[in-house]
């Protein structure tokens, strides 16, 4: 997780230090934990047999050089810890204000931006909505949804991979958040890091396309537990690619079999009725919401 190295460390203002401009956010990312161990051979602290190094197999679940399982499990605490003071209370403030807030997660070219054109065209005369863009460089896809009168804030991370809770609540203080309307947060693209960040969202939302492998929720697994609900996007390329949906399907109910799981392709317009009625009913819910607790898909599950 590539929180040991810093990027996920939301304890300064370092997150939004930059340009806040016109509804631009720019992190500016410092790796914290640089290790001052430097070694003239290589460690041999992974699993290895027939061609096949596993850098996972220990307490941590990861490997950095020059850092033991222990300092790993320490560093990640810290670092997910301060996030989740930030995570509670962004869901605080959308519980309060009763807002549904949306984390829409995917590998880059999954269709998160073509999604979400499609699904303010259909909610935005039923109800408010507004949009946080997350990407390493440029402001293209607020940009996108701005044209939409949508109004949008886009948050460059530089070189972090991920977006984090202190940077969504600065978003949210350009933003215009009313009472039984959406925030969508549309994360960069990225299917390993994000599923370690709570943003304070009330569901997240992971989206595969067909024109990616069958077995990504098996080569992501993390991703695929953390999530609410999954949308599987481009379905009418299905005649086109070597993609079996079905396994895709019973692939990642495996990993999760709380998932709720929507087929559509946000260009055809195909199974689109399913993903807007479930954004009005959650949007509904957060409306009437007479807590602060958060809005969930599912019962919070243990772990």
């Amino acid at each position: 997780m590539c929180s040991v190295c810093g990027c996920g460390d939301a304890s300064s203002d370092k997150h939004s230090n930059g340009a806040a401009n016109s509804g631009h956010h720019h992190s500016n990312y410092h790796s914290n934990h640089h290790s001052n161990h430097h070694n003239n051979h290589h460690d041999h602290n992974h699993e290895h047999s027939g061609g096949h190094h596993h850098f996972g197999r220990n307490e941590a679940g990861l490997s950095v050089p020059g850092l033991d399982a222990s300092e790993l499990i320490s560093i990640e605490k810290d670092i997910l810890s301060k996030n989740d003071v930030y995570a509670e209370a962004n869901r605080k403030r959308f519980a309060d204000l009763g807002v549904l807030a949306l984390n829409l997660v995917s590998s880059p070219g999954a269709g998160k931006t073509t999604l979400l054109e499609a699904s303010i065209a259909a909610l935005c005369d039923v109800m408010p909505v507004c949009v946080i863009e997350g990407d390493q460089q440029t402001s293209n896809d607020a940009e996108r949804i701005r044209v939409l009168g949508v109004p949008a804030v886009q948050l460059n991370t530089g070189r972090g991979c991920h977006l984090d809770a202190h940077m969504v609540g600065h978003a949210m203080e350009d933003l215009p958040l009313r009472a039984g309307g959406v925030a969508f947060i549309e994360n960069v693209g990225n299917l390993v890091c994000p599923a370690s960040f709570d943003l304070g969202e009330a569901c997240k939302v992971v989206i595969l396309s067909v024109t990616e492998g069958d077995d990504k929720p098996l080569k992501y697994p993390d991703m695929f537990a953390a999530a609410d609900l999954f949308i599987l996007n481009k379905i009418d390329l299905l005649p086109y690619v070597d993609f079996d949906a079905d396994k895709a399907v019973e692939r990642a109910l495996r990993i999760n079999p709380a998932l709720d799981v929507i087929k559509v392709s946000a260009r055809q317009g195909i199974g689109m009725g399913g993903w807007i009625d479930r954004i009005v009913l959650m949007a509904e819910q957060a409306r009437m919401a007479e807590s602060a607790a958060p809005i969930r898909l599912h019962p919070a599950r243990g772990g």
